[in-house]
C-alpha cells in the first residue's frame, strides 16, 4: 500500500473530489483527517470509511476551528505526513454584477483559508512530507463571470511555488492538481435535474479533447501520486488533469 503508517489531513473531505481522495487514501494505508462544514455528510463519510477516519466539523475560513480540528486529528493519529487543501466553493462575480461581500467570500475561502490551513498544518507535519493545493483550469481560460474564482486558483498556483521555496528545507513537497471539469456536486443547478445535467455533460464533452466529463477518482489518484512516494522528486509544480481542455483546447469535439 503507497500511503501505509501515513496520516492526512484533507479539507472539505466529506463531499465530491475530497470524500474521493479519502477513500483512496483509506484504501492505501493511510489514516485520514477529514474536514468540512456539514455535520451529517462529515457522520456519513467516517461511518461509511471506517476506524481509520476522523471526521471534524471545521469551516477552513475559521482559523480557529482549523487549527483545533487539525490538533485533534494529530492526538488520535499521530502527526501529518500528508495535507490535501481541497476545500473551497464556487461563486459568480461578473463586472458589473458584483457585490463585494460575495467578491471576498470566494477570496477568503480559496485562497486565505488555503494559506492559513497550510500555515496550521506545517507545524504538526512530519520532514519530506507531502502538501497538495486544490487548483482549477478556470485559473487560465478565462470563463465570464468568474473573476474572484479565477484569482483564487491562480494565487494557488503562485502560492504553492513559494511555499514550495519555504518547505524545501524540511523535505516537505508542495504541488497543486488542477482539475477541469468533474462530475461532483459543485455545479449546482446546471445539474438541477437529471436532464439538465445530461445536457450539462454533453456541452462539456465537446469542449474536452477526451471527449467526457472527469470523474472524481480522475482527480483523487493524481492526489494519491503526489502525495506518495512516486512523486518524491516532483516539486512546485501544477498538474492540469482536464482530458486536455487547457493544453489542446483545438483537439475538442467541437472543432473536429
Amino acid at each position: 500500500m503507497r500511503l501505509e503508517n501515513k496520516t492526512a489531513l484533507i479539507t472539505g473531505g466529506n463531499s465530491g473530489i475530497g470524500l474521493e481522495t479519502a477513500r483512496l487514501f483509506v484504501k492505501e494505508g493511510a489514516r485520514v483527517i477529514i474536514t468540512g462544514r456539514n455535520r451529517a455528510t462529515l457522520e456519513a463519510a467516517a461511518k461509511e470509511l471506517g476506524p481509520n477516519v476522523l471526521a471534524l466539523v471545521a469551516d477552513s475560513t475559521d482559523i480557529a476551528a482549523t487549527e483545533v480540528a487539525i490538533k485533534k486529528g494529530v492526538d488520535k493519529f499521530g502527526k501529518l505526513d500528508i495535507v490535501f487543501a481541497n476545500a473551497g466553493i464556487p461563486g459568480s462575480t461578473p463586472v458589473g454584477g458584483t457585490k463585494l461581500e460575495a467578491f471576498e467570500q470566494v477570496i477568503r475561502t480559496n485562497l486565505t483559508a488555503v494559506f492559513f490551513t497550510v500555515q496550521a498544518a506545517v507545524a504538526h507535519m512530519n520532514d519530506n512530507g507531502s502538501i497538495i493545493l486544490n487548483g482549477s483550469v478556470i485559473s487560465v481560460l478565462g470563463n465570464p463571470g468568474y473573476a474572484a474564482y479565477a484569482a483564487t486558483k491562480a494565487g494557488v498556483r503562485a502560492m504553492a511555488r513559494v511555499m514550495a521555496s519555504e518547505l524545501s528545507p524540511r523535505g516537505i513537497r508542495v504541488n497543486v492538481v488542477a482539475p477541469g471539469a468533474i462530475r461532483t456536486p459543485i455545479w449546482g443547478q446546471a445539474i438541477a435535474t437529471p436532464e439538465a445535467e445530461k445536457a450539462f455533460e454533453a456541452r462539456i464533452g465537446r469542449s474536452t479533447p477526451l471527449g467526457h466529463i472527469g470523474e472524481p477518482e480522475n482527480i483523487a489518484k493524481t492526489v494519491l501520486f503526489l502525495a506518495s512516494d512516486d512523486a518524491a522528486h516532483i516539486q512546485g509544480q501544477e498538474l492540469f488533469v482536464d482530458g486536455g481542455a487547457t493544453a489542446s483546447p483545438a483537439g475538442a469535439p467541437i472543432y473536429r
